[in-house]
Parts: structure tokens; sequence; C-alpha cells
């Protein structure tokens, strides 16, 4: 009848969940956060649900327990495969009551796995991983069981989505991650004593920091090197540049940092060798307005081109990336013509407008209003016992 009120649209509650610590910086910690961050101005009730090794980054964040390092993507990468963090995966989720599980890398060790083998609420799945994987060879049948259960699959690039599909078929729909653009480009440039390059990632052999450092031997004395965070070769790396004045070792930085430090750099520089599904950095480094010099890897020319909106050079040549470090040092006419393409393509990677994308996907597989909640597999006396304790 008109005279009815309209129901109201009912509030999502969306868990999602990590492989990987969220105390520790990385892309699709990273990319889970800024998509709840998105989702929760937009209406939706979204948690982050992962390890965490310390105090939880965020209110919205559910911490599962420490990490430990795992080898991975020829990277040591910080899962929780361990049973506690199951149990705990498992105590969450039947507790939190989810209209849907967003699960990252959901093959992973871990929470994702167990969200995946449980999956009290429809999932969706986003793959990030390029190359190569140990797990989608070794364990593909179980692997291929378990994706039955998935309700949409995502990958974040056309590399991404060809590794997982190979492995265990299905369909994907490649949705690029995200930029929370506005802090990028609001923010306060830190301030530079000459020309400078910015490097930002793992210390590890797979994202090129020595091909960096060699590179910075033929550059001139003027030119300054901020290397942020940390790895397993760092030790090695600062013994071999003791004496090279230009070097700025950084540590860990805050994310205000290190978006102030990326807006300040005249270059962004990452000269990663491989393992590069896409270039999140890259439309960082372009929101920032900074000239970009980085690897032409399959994974970053999912955004940049060419002499467009950034230098590429073949990955692990120093000669090639001194020679474009050069150049976009010093042809200011050239570093104004790239970030200002750069600029423009941010724009098409907005976390806003992911989180719609994805909002839009939530709804068409949530689990109906009228339906009722998974049973939980705790004993009913262990749940009125732990409920107390928390009122207590």
């Amino acid at each position: 009848m008109s005279g009815e009120p309209t129901p109201a649209r009912r509030l999502l509650r969306v868990g999602m969940v990590v492989p990987y610590s969220l105390s520790i910086p990385g892309g699709v910690q990273q990319q889970a956060m800024g998509l709840v961050r998105s989702l929760r101005r937009m209406g939706i009730e979204a948690r982050v649900l992962g390890p965490c090794d310390g105090p939880p980054p965020a209110t919205f964040v559910t911490p599962l327990g420490n990490s430990l390092p795992t080898a991975a993507n020829g990277s040591m990468a910080p899962l929780a495969p361990d049973p506690a963090a199951a149990l705990r995966t498992m105590r969450v989720l039947f507790e939190e009551q989810f209209d849907v599980l967003h699960l990252h890398e959901p093959f992973a060790p871990g929470p994702p796995m167990t969200a995946m083998l449980l999956h009290p609420a429809p999932v969706v799945a986003t793959f990030h991983a390029a190359g190569e994987s140990a797990s989608y060879k070794y364990l593909a049948s179980p692997i291929k069981a378990a994706a039955k259960n998935v309700a949409h699959n995502v990958a974040v690039s056309k590399d991404a989505k060809a590794l997982v599909q190979a492995s265990i078929g299905g369909e994907y729909e490649v949705l690029f991650n995200g930029v929370e653009l506005d802090e990028y480009r609001s923010a306060t440039p830190w301030p530079t004593d000459g020309p400078t390059i910015f490097f930002c990632g793992r210390h590890e052999e797979r994202k090129g920091l020595d091909v960096l450092i060699a590179a910075m031997q033929k550059l001139g004395p003027e030119v300054h090197l901020w290397v942020a965070s940390n790895g397993p070769d760092t030790e090695r790396l600062r013994a071999e540049t003791a004496g090279d004045p230009r070097i700025e070792w950084l540590g860990r930085l805050t994310d205000e940092e290190k978006i102030s430090r990326l807006k300040g750099a005249h270059v962004f520089c990452a000269p990663s060798l491989h393992g590069e599904s896409f270039g999140v950095v890259l439309i960082e480094a372009m929101a920032a307005g900074t000239c970009i010099v980085a690897s032409s890897l399959a994974g970053y020319l999912n955004v940049a081109t060419h002499d467009h909106d950034a230098l590429l050079v073949e990955p692990g040549d120093p000669v090639a990336l001194a020679d474009a470090l050069h150049l976009a040092l010093t042809d200011e006419q050239l570093s104004r013509r790239l970030t200002a393409s750069g600029h423009r393509r941010a724009d098409d990677f907005s976390m806003v407008a992911l989180a719609a994308r994805y909002a839009e996907i939530y709804r068409h597989v949530a689990r109906p209003a009228d339906a009722p909640p998974p049973a939980s597999p705790w004993p009913l006396s262990l749940r009125r016992r732990r409920r107390d304790r928390m009122m207590a």
C-alpha cells in the first residue's frame, strides 16, 4: 500500500579475513584496511580479522593471535597457521554472525583457509598472488574441493587471474587494487636537501634494493636516497653502504611519514625483480604527484605505461636504472609530464570506487535476512561462560 513505510535496507555485516599480520606493513593488509574504512563510511558494518603482533591497528580489527614467519613467494610472510589461530577464527566467525565473509588469499594457511572450510556465511574470495604457487601445485585437489564454497571470485590483476584459473579453474572478476587517494593528495611533503629518491619495500632479493644501490654508484654526489622498511638483507646492505652519506636508512615508517616522504621525494623507485602481481605502490606515487622509475614487470604494467606516466626499465639492470633515475631527476619537463599523467591515471584506482563495487557483490551474495544463523560448534555452556567473562 502507498501509505506504508518503505523497509530500510538491511545493514550488512562483513568479515574481511586476511592471512598476514596486520601489525606488519604489506599490500594485502593495506588493501583490507583501506577497503574496510571505505565500506564503513558507506554504512556497511565491516571488520578486519587477522593475525596481530601487538595491539590491533584500528578499532575495527579483531586480532586472531601472533604470526609465524613462513616462506612464501620468495619472501617470508607473517602467517598464522597454528591451531590456536584456527580456534580463535572459528569462535569469532560463529559469534559475529557475519552476512558475508571476504577472504583475501583464501587458500593461504591460517584464518582465510579456516574460514573457507567452515564458510558459515557466503564467501567472496580475492586472489592477489601471481607467478607461481606451491600450494596450487601440490594441493590442487583439496583446494578445488574447497573452492566450491566461494560465491564470487575476484583477482586483483590479469596475472593473478591466470595463476588461480590455471590451477583450480572457475570464473574470476578482475578488480584492481585501490588507493585512498585523498590521503596522498592532501599530504604535506617531507622536506628534502637536494634531488631525492625514495624506496619503500621489504629488504629482500625480489624487491631489487641491491640493484638500486648499485645504480646509486653511477649517480652524482648531490643525489640522496631514502630507504624505508627493513628485511633479511638490511644489515648486509647497510654495512656495504656505510661510507655513503647520500643513503639514509629510515626503518619502518608510520603510514603518515611514508606518505609524506613519498610526496616529498623527487622520484619513487620500485626496482623489483619478480613476484609483483599488481603495482599499488605505483598508484600511491601517482596520487602523491611523484615521478616514478620502476622495473617493467608484468604486474607494474597493469598500472603504468613507459614514457607516459612512468619510466620503466628492464629488471636487474643497474645501468639502465641509473640512466632512468638521472633523467627523471634532471629533466623537469619530462618529470612534470609523467606526474601529470600519473595524477590522472590514479583516478582509475580509487578505493571508494572499489569499495562500491564490492558492496554490490556483497549484497548479491549475502545470506538472506530471514535465513537462520549458522549453528555454532561450541557447546552452549562454553559460550555462556565466555559471555559471562566478557560482561564481568
